[in-house]
């Protein structure tokens, strides 16, 4: 299904590149937009995780650089069946984490080095292994691609705004297409991405981790640091919102239309829900057999703590 709606998107935003080709610059703007969208979309297809992970100024690591995240990420890949996506780390203070590559055998997931001070290491695993989910799911193509040609269009747009006036006045048709720009792209986001794959992703996180209550603490601590910690990278690239767990702009102007996330309180009702058909307590647990680590020791409450237990890179 989603091969269909990224062939979908593909060719609805192939028509948009058309379109804004034509009211630039007529027929011969028309050939070059769609020139440049099929150019776009290639590159996107092949190249949109490397662009994401860029736009993040996010830096891999392995074994020696980050042995805890990296182990927790292979433990977690191989009891959710998949291969061991890349792993990397974005120096950011704001708490996010987010999945890209356009398949399970081509995935990475970034994580801020605020969500490791910020949060203990069974929440940690939890947001890992929704992030896996997304993967499984094979949400990241959509999410990536989707996010990769609004950002664009955007330009495409802006190229528009500044060369568009067939004479020493702006043309009137291109500011207002200008001005229309941002609430397209969110459209197209919002069109192609369904707020439900986010809980599709809560689900299978948690049950890829065992611990649905760690992954509802880790939702709220998150919702907490995006709150009160600006994330200036998101705030450049707003297309990219819908690749975090959590939304990472600061809602402020055009950055609402971009909120491709539900409620977080309806995220961790849900997982509250869960943990109550598995039980009172959590089911195969991820670290109810692990040695004590960075994180502090296993098998301590997550759920409802108050305590920050730091990470092991602060």
């Amino acid at each position: 299904m989603n091969t269909v709606k990224t062939g979908m998107l593909l060719a609805g935003l192939m028509a948009l590149f058309g379109v804004v080709g034509y009211f630039l610059g007529g027929g011969t703007g028309m050939m070059i937009a769609l020139g440049f969208g099929l150019a776009t979309n290639l590159f996107a297809y092949w190249n949109s995780d490397r662009l994401a992970l860029a736009a993040h100024h996010a830096v891999e690591v392995d074994e020696r650089t980050a042995p805890e995240l990296v182990t927790m990420v292979r433990d977690l890949s191989q009891r959710a069946g998949l291969p061991m996506p890349r792993v990397y780390l974005i120096d950011n203070p704001q708490p996010n984490a987010f999945a890209t590559g356009r398949n399970p055998e081509n995935a990475a997931v970034a994580a801020t080095t605020g969500l490791l001070h910020m949060l203990s290491r069974d929440e940690i695993a939890g947001v890992m292994a929704h992030e896996l989910a997304h993967i499984k799911n094979r949400d990241t193509l959509i999410m990536t691609v989707s996010a990769t040609i609004a950002g664009a269009i955007a330009t495409l747009a802006q190229f528009g705004f500044l060369f568009g006036g067939r004479d020493e006045r702006p043309n009137p048709i291109v500011m207002l297409g200008t001005a229309l720009l941002a609430p397209i792209a969110a459209m197209i986001i919002q069109m192609a991405i369904s707020r439900s794959r986010e809980y599709d992703a809560d689900r299978m996180g948690a049950a890829i981790s065992g611990q649905p209550l760690a992954l509802a603490s880790a939702l709220a601590r998150i919702a907490g640091g995006v709150a009160q910690i600006p994330n200036p990278d998101a705030e450049r690239r707003p297309a990219t919102a819908s690749l975090f767990i959590i939304n990472p702009l600061s809602g402020q102007g055009v950055d609402n239309l971009f909120s491709t996330h539900p409620a977080t309180e309806n995220r961790i009702a849900a997982l509250h829900a869960l943990a109550q058909e598995m039980g009172s307590t959590p089911q195969g647990g991820f670290f109810q057999q692990s040695s004590s680590g960075p994180w502090g020791s296993p098998g301590g409450s997550v759920s409802g703590s108050t305590g920050t237990r730091r990470g092991p890179w602060g």
